[in-house]
């Protein structure tokens, strides 16, 4: 697989984001998490434009109570190496590539946290493996059919990642939010993506959603 990885060096000393990665080889590219603390892990799925950082102020307060956080970066996202065919990314795919993290972590009575395109991955990965998750939290998600009639707002969104000649991710997530988390934040969004082939994970998810109920892995 033709992939890009990021240059270390963009992803170091990000703002509120201390943590050092862990690299996993899968299928023939390099996978990153954070995992840190101890116990039974609450593992945090992020979804599209972004990556593990997202939950920066969570996993800083989670570990200050005491807890196991790991936080993966989808392949095509964060740290992660990043395939340049828009159409290797597929559901089926993202969600095979995930469960290998439950199995090299050894994980069990895990709680999943969900958000955005990290709801049908984590989801369906704790309905397929319920002896290693108990917990399910889920924020602005759930499972992914091709039935569910998306916003006029959603579809304005999918049309502007489809069109857009630099689709600039930063600026994407910042307009998400409710309080600007000014530029320093959003040039941490911009980092894992050190070119427009990066990017090829961040335009494929709508178009995922768009495929309808005959997309493989809707049933």
């Amino acid at each position: 697989t033709d992939a890009i990885r990021a240059p270390d060096e963009l992803l170091d000393d990000l703002p509120g984001f201390p943590w050092a990665p862990h690299h996993r080889e899968v299928d023939g590219l390099r996978l990153a998490h954070v995992d840190e603390g101890d116990g039974k892990a609450i593992v945090m799925w992020h979804g599209e434009p972004t990556w593990g950082y997202l939950w920066r102020k969570v996993a800083g307060r989670l570990l200050d109570a005491g807890h196991r956080v790991v936080l993966p970066d989808l392949a095509g996202f964060g740290r992660s190496d990043k395939p340049v065919d828009p159409g290797w990314y597929t559901y089926d795919r993202h969600t095979e590539i995930a469960a290998t993290l439950l199995g090299d972590l050894d994980l069990h009575g895990a709680t999943f946290v969900v958000h955005d395109w990290g709801g049908p991955i984590g989801l369906r990965l704790a309905v397929e493996h319920p002896d290693r998750v108990e917990r399910l939290v889920v924020m602005d998600s759930g499972l992914i059919t091709g039935r569910q009639q998306m916003t006029d707002a959603w579809h304005a969104f999918a049309a502007f990642v489809r069109r857009a000649e630099e689709l600039p991710i930063g600026f994407l997530v910042r307009r998400g939010c409710h309080t600007d988390p000014g530029d320093e934040v959003a040039a941490a969004y911009d980092a894992p993506f050190p070119n427009e082939a990066a990017k090829a994970g961040a335009r494929a998810f709508p178009e995922l959603i768009l495929a309808g109920p005959a997309m493989a892995g809707a049933e």
